[in-house]
C-alpha cells in the first residue's frame, strides 16, 4: 500500500511459493497458526507470563523470558502487534519527521532515535518533508489512523503552535529535535547553535580572520537564525563590526555549498574564511573552491557545523562543531517514552553543549 502524497510508503504482503495456489497457502497459515497459547502449553506457564516475557516486562523473571523468546523463536512465533493494541489501546508505533533523511546530520540522529526506540521495543515509521507543510500534515494525519503512540519531529519551516498543539490534542506526544516552535512548550532537543557558532567563529577571528564568509541555513529557522547570532557574537566579543563580509542563505547541502562557493568567487573582495553552517555545506564549498584552484587550510579557511562522520574524513578533514546529535536523538526518544507513560516534567528546551573541533581545514588568513 503507498500513502498518496505524503512523502513516505508502506509495503505488506505474503511471500508465495510459485509451486503453491493462494488457497494452499491460507490453508497452511491456519493450519499451522501459533499464537500464545502454543508457547504456555509447550513450556507449561500462563498466556499472560508468555506475552509479558515477550514484552521484556521485569514482572517475569530474565531466566523465564530468555526461556520464552528463545521458545518464540523456534517456533516461528510473530507477534501480533494489532491484537495487542486492541488489549492495551497502545500501537507501539513513533512517528519520526525529519527535513531531509539524505543529509548526514540527520541519519545520524535517527540512528541513535532507533536504537533508543527498538530498546524500547516500539517501531518507527518516518517521514521525509523536505520543508513541505502538506506532506508533514498528511503523515501526521496517517499517525492518527494508525493509533500512533507518540511523534518525534524537526518541524517544517512554517509550523505553527496551533499545528503542534492539535496534534497533542488528538492524543498523540510531541517531542522536537533539531528545531523548536516558537510558542509552545514542548520538550525540544538541540545543540547550543548560537554558542557552537561562537565557538568557530571565535577560532577564525583568533587566528587574524576578519572578512569571513557565512553559508548555509536559513533565517525562517530556529537553527538558522541562533547560528548567525551565534556568528555576530564571536565579533561583538572582540568589539567588531558584527557583519559577515558575504552572507548566503542555502538548504543544507552539499550542491548548494558548491553552487556558493562559485558566488562567493564572483565576488568583488574575496573572503579569507568561509563559515558554514552546516558540514554538507562545508564540503561542497570546499569542492567548489578546489575547482577553482584554492586549497582549503591552504589558501583560504573553511569550517563546518555538525561534526558528522564524514567531517572526519574530508580533504582535508574539516574543522567543525559538534552540536551532539546521537545525543539529541537519544535524549529526544527517551522523553517521548516518558511523555507517552505519563510523565510530563521535561524542559521546554534541553540544549545539549558543544565542542570546538579544529582540523586542518583552517589556516591564518592568506594575502
Amino acid at each position: 500500500m503507498r500513502c498518496k502524497n505524503t512523502g513516505f510508503s508502506f509495503f505488506a504482503g505474503n511471500v508465495i511459493n510459485k509451486s503453491q495456489s493462494a488457497t494452499g497457502v491460507g490453508r497452511a497459515i491456519l493450519a499451522e497458526r501459533i499464537t500464545l497459547s502454543t508457547i504456555a502449553d509447550k513450556l507449561g506457564v500462563s498466556t499472560a507470563t508468555v506475552s509479558l516475557a515477550l514484552r521484556d516486562s521485569p514482572l517475569v523473571a530474565e531466566a523465564t523470558r530468555e526461556r520464552i523468546k528463545e521458545q518464540a523463536r523456534e517456533i516461528g512465533y510473530i507477534y501480533n502487534r494489532r491484537a495487542a493494541s486492541l488489549r492495551t489501546s497502545r500501537s507501539d508505533i513513533v512517528g519520526v519527521l525529519v527535513r531531509d533523511i539524505v543529509n548526514p546530520f540527520f541519519a545520524e540522529i535517527l540512528r541513535s532515535i532507533e536504537k533508543e526506540l527498538g530498546d524500547k521495543r516500539q517501531t518507527f515509521l518516518l517521514c521525509n518533508h523536505d520543508d513541505n507543510l502538506e506532506i508533514q500534515e498528511n503523515f501526521i494525519a496517517t499517525l492518527m489512523q494508525f493509533g500512533a503512540d507518540g511523534v518525534i519531529m524537526s518541524p517544517s519551516v512554517g509550523t505553527t503552535p496551533q499545528d503542534v498543539e492539535r496534534i497533542e490534542k488528538n492524543g498523540i506526544p510531541v517531542t522536537m529535535i533539531a528545531r523548536t516552535v516558537e510558542g509552545t512548550d514542548i520538550p525540544s532537543f538541540i545543540g547550543d547553535d548560537l554558542k557552537g557558532m561562537e565557538l568557530v567563529t571565535s577560532h577564525l577571528l583568533d587566528l587574524g580572520h576578519r572578512d569571513i564568509a557565512i553559508v548555509g541555513g536559513t533565517t525562517l529557522t530556529s537553527t538558522g537564525r541562533a547560528r548567525r547570532a551565534g556568528f555576530e557574537a564571536a565579533f561583538k566579543k572582540l568589539g567588531l563590526p558584527a557583519k559577515a563580509l558575504i552572507d548566503i542563505e542555502t538548504p543544507y547541502d552539499k550542491s548548494s555549498g558548491y553552487e556558493a562557493a562559485k558566488t562567493i568567487l564572483k565576488a568583488e573582495k574575496l573572503p579569507t574564511a568561509v563559515a558554514c553552517c552546516s558540514d554538507t555545506v562545508a564540503i561542497g564549498v570546499m569542492n567548489g573552491l578546489r575547482e577553482a584552484g584554492l586549497i582549503a587550510g591552504k589558501d583560504i579557511s573553511v569550517t563546518g557545523y555538525d561534526d558528522i562522520e564524514e567531517a572526519r574524513i574530508a580533504a582535508p578533514p574539516l574543522t567543525s562543531v559538534s552540536d551532539g546529535h546521537n545525543e539529541i536523538g537519544r535524549q529526544a526518544a527517551q522523553a517521548l517514552i516518558a511523555k507517552i507513560n505519563g510523565d510530563t516534567s521535561f524542559s521546554s528546551i534541553n540544549v545539549v553543549p558543544p565542542e570546538l573541533r579544529s582540523r586542518s581545514s583552517v589556516c591564518p588568513p592568506q594575502s
